[in-house]
């Protein structure tokens, strides 16, 4: 049932309260990727005895339901209010996990990942939404800094806590502990979580999210299965051709319906239109190394699942700092160089791993990692507030979903893609990994040539963010969320609404296209998607 009753925003002890118990669910839900990465050479090696494809299926089926359910999750929660998105959530995401550990085999896994998958999609918007709107005025802006936060956290958190998970027990003792910490979260929330209104609804395209999930499965079977059953065979084509057909009829359904999930006319933005592919070629890169890194330092380097979960600490520990100074940085240069020099740096680190074996020392190693994390670091704070920032305020919400769509499809077809390499070369596990570098370097340089291009500011227009940093934007940014708009934080994944858009008024600024809105330094945090690593 709608959530009709609104509560007053919680007093600063109870907020405190909630905000660090929907930032822990948030930990959770993005963590188990991270350790399911570590994982895989257990379950190459289990009982289950996947094949290539099917251990790419394993982590990308939680991807894929994550990515292609996030904004209708959050219309959900704008329609039944957010407490309840997250606690429906929360129980899939539990349920999944314990049908993970209990697979009898790896169609039931499959399966059992993407049903997590739903349910954190769920969660990521639901939880941000109850971070800001019970809020303090005053504290808005510093929910969403520390909601943001977390998202970064878990990508360690995830790696140093699978790695000693998986030291002890075997791979199904990640989801043992996982659906345990989901139903206390589950039962935290039900007991501490304030009741909110429902915000206006949003798009209830049931129609338009079937064609997203439908056409990027296909996409997925036929760039998994490829390897396997040959380019050129029927099953591949077909799911090629399927792919096309569907992702083409959601454009035309885009155009014809009355509030469609998603509406290709909006990417006539060009600045929309950079941010997300921007983002996707961020994650694409990222997610590529994510899917071998642990594989490559247990396979090549010998390294315990322990100890490969904490050597790619320095990348996440590196990312959480260079993503706080992004903003500073690009209000000095202008988000346009700070994402180019990002991206060249995120592109370079990944040519370097290119050229990474099993004799290469692990210091050396750890530097490139660093390169990569100060590219990822100093590009998705701008490129996401692009997203978010592009659409009048009316569709903030969506911008925050699209935001949150592209990392999620960029990171499953960088999953594939790099699985896809592997399978296909016979020169051994660093040979196959060199050339997915290669590959993932060569999608990053030219995706990101034509992001910055897009990025171009309109003659005449200051660029966007370019701008000296007012003063007071926390206090306008929580005056315009005191002006009752505290209700439209809530939806998919509405990053920071309540912060930007006090910023823009602040600052005066215009965004690069016309009847756009600004990206502002205010709401850099809410759009600092750190991933899981």
């Amino acid at each position: 049932m709608p959530e009709h009753t609104q509560r007053p925003a919680a007093a600063p002890a109870r907020h405190s309260t909630v905000l660090g118990l929907m930032s822990a669910c948030v930990v959770l839900a993005v963590a188990l990727v991270a350790a399911v990465n570590l994982a895989l050479p257990d379950l190459r090696a289990g009982s289950l005895h996947p094949s290539s494809a099917q251990l790419l299926w394993i982590v990308d089926s939680y991807l894929l339901l994550f990515a292609g359910l996030l904004i209708p999750a959050g219309a959900l929660g704008d329609r039944r209010g957010p407490k309840g998105a997250l606690l429906c959530g929360l129980g899939l995401f539990t349920a999944g996990c314990l049908l993970t550990a209990l697979a009898p085999n790896v169609t039931v896994l499959v399966a059992a990942r993407g049903l997590a998958g739903a349910g954190a999609a769920l969660v990521m918007p639901a939880t941000l939404s109850l971070a800001v709107r019970t809020a303090p005025h005053g504290r808005r802006a510093h929910a969403v800094a520390v909601w943001t936060g977390a998202t970064g956290v878990a990508g360690l958190l995830g790696n140093l806590g699978g790695g000693l998970v998986l030291q002890y027990l075997p791979w199904q003792g990640l989801f043992w502990v996982a659906a345990p910490a989901a139903l206390l979260l589950l039962a935290l929330t039900a007991r501490l979580t304030p009741r909110l209104a429902a915000a206006p609804a949003g798009p209830t395209d049931p129609a338009g999210t079937a064609l997203l999930v439908l056409g990027s499965l296909a996409l997925l079977t036929a760039l998994i299965e490829g390897p396997g059953r040959g380019w050129d065979s029927p099953p591949v084509l077909g799911s090629f051709a399927l792919a096309a057909l569907l992702l083409g009829a959601l454009a035309a359904h885009g155009m014809r319906a009355r509030n469609p999930l998603v509406d290709p006319r909006l990417l006539r933005s060009r600045p929309l239109r950079a941010g997300v592919l921007g983002v996707s070629a961020i994650f694409f890169g990222m997610y590529a190394l994510f899917f071998v890194n642990a594989q490559y330092l247990q396979y090549a380097k010998g390294y315990s699942p322990a100890l490969a979960g904490l050597a790619i600490g320095p990348l996440a520990v590196a990312m959480l700092v260079v993503s706080r100074l992004s903003p500073r940085l690009s209000l000095r240069i202008g988000p346009r160089a700070t994402v180019a020099a990002g991206l060249a740096c995120l592109a370079a680190g990944l040519g370097l791993l290119s050229l990474v074996d099993g004799a290469t020392p692990y210091p050396p190693y750890a530097g490139i990692l660093l390169v990569l994390a100060v590219g990822m670091g100093l590009a998705t704070p701008s490129l996401s507030l692009t997203v978010i920032g592009s659409l009048p305020a009316e569709r903030a919400g969506l911008g925050s979903g699209l935001n949150g769509a592209a990392r999620e499809f960029g990171s499953a077809l960088g999953v594939a893609a790099m699985g896809t390499v592997l399978a296909s070369r016979t020169g051994g596990f660093t040979d196959g990994m060199s050339a997915g570098f290669r590959l993932a370097a060569a999608v990053v340089t030219v995706l990101g040539a034509v992001t910055v291009v897009w990025l171009r500011p309109v003659p005449g227009r200051a660029e966007s963010g370019s701008g000296p940093a007012g003063n007071g934007r926390e206090a306008a940014a929580d005056r315009d969320a005191g002006n009752g708009r505290d209700a439209a934080a809530d939806g998919d994944a509405g990053n920071g609404r309540d912060a930007g858009r006090g910023q823009d008024a602040a600052e005066g600024r215009t965004d690069a296209e016309p009847g756009a809105r600004s990206s502002s330094s205010g709401a850099q945090a809410a759009a600092t998607a750190t991933p899981s690593s």
